[in-house]
């Protein structure tokens, strides 16, 4: 076990930065909305998150910070971390929303099982609404403070519960340890580069902290500042436990994560509950080009509530997931309709031969490994009847743990339809959100195809 005194000299920061591995780190992207960032104590979501929090504070998706302990000995010193804390995130991210434990500095050990049952219930109140814990962020479990280790630990059962990705920010590890120590964990290091004025945020923040950081009795060194305050974060990241079949490609998601996704959650994505999924429906019906269809292949179909709505503009619709849940759930849904059929299917794996008149890809392309994907696309293309319509529709903001963004694998799907079935792109819809191709073998407008030009 690592041990350590802070009033001892450690790693120069120099050291460290000019080490080509730190610098060469793979990188991670700016996750999207649902970041949960814990902290052991006020400061330690500056020091290890600082980057991150301000980068989704700029970008209009801030944060959920929660601090565990109060970081004080005796009353005055808690108020006055308190006020710290306060100080520190509204120069660093002014939007966040924060909650606060008030443990006693030093006894997370005593309270792990309120600390862990009550991030629990924060994960559980927010399955359902609209901004769901997505990924956990927190400190690193072999940063030698026992505090940190405990919230770790805590966390990385957390996340292993709920399917989420975990990211571990070391602190202390930059004074105790140097690029050669063997506790260094540089296989699942990863880095995430942020702004200049993110970095002058954080530097800020962390000024709010003077009990801390300034005089001749400040807990965190120089050393260590500058190199928490360099322009990048650096996290140890842990992704979600898929299982399944061991000659799948890692990259791609399997049944197992969407079959622990609807074990944990009735509507995973609020298909029936957000403003966003209603009118992203909408806008996937209004860009249909006919008013019906004779034959539908509806890929990745969840709880079924587009499919009640595709099954009626189709003859005959057949609607597939990987997850049996999703289907037991959408056969409820839907109940019988004549011509709709829902079954349990790995697209993956193999597609039904049609020929389809219409197929509707919608936030599915992005759970696909590259390889995947190009396999799938070539298999769907011979699929497609004479004139046949394909519409995709992704979300566009960067998720942690998918294969691809909801950009790439549109451009992806228009690329391999156009170079192997000569599809035209006749409609697209693109906000920040959402983006929404069609593609059909029939280029014709809807003026066209129904006589008016």
């Amino acid at each position: 076990m690592v041990t350590f005194d802070a009033r001892e000299p450690g790693t120069p920061a120099g050291t460290w930065l000019a080490n080509p591995r730190l610098a060469a780190l793979p990188t991670l992207g700016l996750p999207g909305r649902g970041v949960l960032v814990l902290a052991a104590h006020p400061d330690d979501e500056t020091l290890g998150a600082g980057g991150l929090l301000a980068e989704l504070d700029l970008r209009g998706r801030a944060a959920t910070v929660l601090v565990a302990t109060d970081g004080g000995a005796g009353a005055a010193s808690v108020a006055a971390r308190a006020a710290e804390l306060r100080g520190a995130l509204g120069e660093l991210t002014p939007a966040a929303e924060l909650h606060t434990l008030d443990v006693a500095d030093g006894g997370l050990r005593e309270a792990r099982a309120e600390v862990a049952a009550r991030l629990a219930d924060l994960v559980r109140e927010r399955a359902d609404g609209d901004d769901p814990v997505r990924l956990v962020v927190a400190p690193w479990r072999g940063d030698g403070h026992r505090d940190h280790r405990v919230l770790g630990e805590i966390a990385a059962d957390l996340a292993r519960s709920h399917g989420l990705p975990l990211w571990e920010y070391p602190i202390w590890l930059w004074h105790w340890a140097d690029p050669t120590t063997p506790e260094v964990p540089w296989p699942s290091m990863r880095r995430l580069t942020v702004s200049g004025e993110s970095a002058a945020r954080r530097a800020r923040a962390l000024d709010a902290y003077p009990s801390q950081v300034a005089g001749p009795s400040a807990v965190v060194p120089h050393d260590l500042r500058r190199v928490t305050g360099r322009g990048a974060d650096t996290y140890v990241v842990t992704e979600p436990e898929r299982g399944g079949d061991e000659s799948a490609d890692p990259t791609d998601v399997t049944a197992e994560f969407f079959d622990a996704t609807y074990e944990r959650r009735e509507d995973p994505w609020g298909f029936t509950s957000r403003w966003y999924e209603e009118r992203k429906r909408a806008l996937t019906l209004a860009v249909l080009p006919e008013r019906r269809f004779a034959r539908a292949f509806e890929v990745g179909c969840s709880i079924g509530v587009l499919t009640a709505d595709l099954s009626e503009r189709c003859d005959d619709l057949l609607a597939v997931d990987v997850a049996a849940e999703a289907i037991a759930r959408a056969r409820t849904r839907v109940g019988e309709r004549p011509g709709l059929r829902l079954e349990v299917a790995d697209v993956t794996r193999d597609v039904p031969p049609g020929p389809f008149d219409l197929v509707v890809l919608s936030e599915v392309l992005y759970y696909f490994s590259a390889p995947t994907l190009r396999t799938f696309l070539a298999r769907i293309a011979p699929t497609l009847a004479e004139g046949a319509v394909v519409v995709g529709c992704h979300w566009r903001h960067p998720v942690d743990g998918y294969a691809a963004s909801g950009d790439d694998v549109q451009r992806e799907l228009v690329s391999a339809l156009v170079a192997s079935r000569g599809a035209v792109e006749i409609a697209t819809y693109r906000d920040e959100d959402v983006s929404l191709v069609v593609l059909s073998l029939d280029g014709r407008s809807v003026a066209g195809r129904t006589g008016l030009l």
